[in-house]
């Protein structure tokens, strides 16, 4: 897993076009970074997370939001490459040559598939444990990917709150000057502000990348669960590939292209 500087051009952009177009309308640095309501929105979302997901799933922030700015390329090809060949090992030397060959199918997953075909499990068996772990893997994304969108959620209503307060201050602080007045009321729309930045910058993004971080792995899965059943039934190497293949884009669909220097351990 390659942190990729790449991924953070658009939130960089995005916090330089919105904070660059507030500094070129005259707006000062200390009447935006004001602490009270960037602890009312930040706080207040993760206190939410924390009540509504548990420890278990609240720790896991920073590794998950870490991860969605990391490396998540499969490289489908080369999975594909390597069931292609032990496939045709299979059908020149027999199921025992599996054992010597197996590091030709990079991943955890479509590895222990073939482990399954090795210990003599049939096509229906191999199946049903490969679902079932396919269905758990995604059901595990869904709860991290919900969390995030669920903060997404939380901040700007924790903005609100902030504002709210913000506004109750101004009132009970009515028979001051009116410059005080307009700053407060200034300050008390900041916690609306970082509530929607943070939601629209931070926790969406953060859901949507791990959401297509879930399509890209189980795409992964079916690819080595279609190539596991195609060699546990015994199918010749050209047809292995042609299945294989065909769940991949059309514009994808060329083995000769397969780059078998490139070996992402994303498991």
């Amino acid at each position: 897993m390659v942190f990729r500087i790449s991924n953070l051009l658009g939130l960089i952009f995005g916090f330089v076009a919105i904070f660059g177009a507030f500094f070129l309308e005259g707006g000062a640095i200390n009447s935006i970074f004001l602490f009270p309501p960037i602890l009312i929105v930040f706080g207040g979302t993760f206190a939410a997370v924390f009540i509504g997901f548990g420890w278990e799933k609240f720790r896991l922030i920073l590794p998950l939001a870490k991860l969605a700015y990391s490396s998540t390329d499969y490289n489908y090809k080369k999975i594909i490459y390597g069931f292609t060949e032990i496939s045709q090992i299979v059908r020149m030397q027999g199921l025992l040559e599996i054992e010597k060959n197996i590091d030709k199918v990079v991943y955890q997953f479509p590895q222990k598939l073939i482990k399954h075909i090795m210990d003599g499990a049939d096509g229906e068996l191999l199946e049903d444990i490969a679902i079932i772990e396919i269905k758990a893997t995604e059901n595990r994304h869904n709860e991290n990917i919900l969390m995030f969108a669920k903060m997404g959620g939380y901040a700007p209503t924790m903005g609100i709150i902030g504002t709210v307060m913000g506004l109750i201050m101004t009132l009970a602080n009515a028979g001051n000057e009116p410059e005080i007045l307009i700053r407060s009321i200034a300050s008390a729309f900041i916690a609306t502000f970082w509530g929607i930045v943070s939601a629209n910058f931070l926790w969406l993004p953060i859901a949507d990348k791990l959401r297509q971080i879930n399509i890209k792995e189980k795409l992964m899965m079916e690819i080595s669960l279609e190539g596991a059943l195609a060699i546990q039934c015994g199918e010749i190497p050209t047809l292995v590939k042609s299945r294989l293949m065909s769940l991949l884009p059309k514009s994808e669909q060329d083995l000769r292209k397969v780059d078998l220097t490139t070996q992402n351990q994303i498991v």
